[in-house]
């Protein structure tokens, strides 16, 4: 079985009695496998636009094709959601409503990376996470934190501007 399909399952066994993000992430599949050939993405230049209308417009989710996304990636409440597409998440991570996620502005005019973030990371609403940082595997990041330092793995990361806590 390939890589894809297999994402695409454990996406759906994640997403489990969410009709709306299992919607989302097998648009995002099918639109992140066309991307890989430049022949494909000819090909299928009408589903990009396709993807942009129904998961940006019509379910306001904006989840760029490019983002690099491991497998069980679970999506909670999904609305008001910006991730950037340079943004690189592990497996088994869950996203709630209204985060921003990606890079920032740097004082020459140009922009940072975009956050890394490691396996089994849960980040909470309306959690801001920009920069380029890590954010390591088993990591909690409170609702309404606003995160722009690394978090070491088995962390909580909580307020704004978020404090690093042991996870217990």
């Amino acid at each position: 079985m390939s890589a894809s399909v297999w994402n695409i399952l454990q996406d759906w066994a994640a997403n489990k009695g969410n009709p709306k993000s299992r919607l989302v992430m097998l648009h995002f599949r099918l639109a992140h496998l066309l991307r890989q050939s430049p022949i494909t993405f000819v090909l299928f230049f009408w589903y990009f636009i396709a993807y942009r209308i129904t998961v940006e417009w019509v379910l306001g989710i904006e989840l760029p094709w490019k983002t690099r996304i491991g497998p069980g990636f679970r999506i909670e409440h999904g609305q008001a959601l910006v991730v950037n597409d340079g943004t690189v998440f592990g497996a088994g991570c869950v996203v709630r409503n209204s985060c921003t996620i990606g890079n920032k502005r740097l004082k020459d005019g140009t922009y940072s990376k975009s956050p890394r973030f490691g396996d089994r990371v849960d980040i909470g609403a309306n959690a801001i996470i920009i920069g380029p940082i890590t954010i390591g595997d088993d990591v909690a990041i409170g609702a309404g934190a606003v995160v722009l330092k690394d978090v070491p793995a088995n962390s909580v990361a909580v307020g704004n501007p978020a404090r690093i806590l042991p996870r217990g």
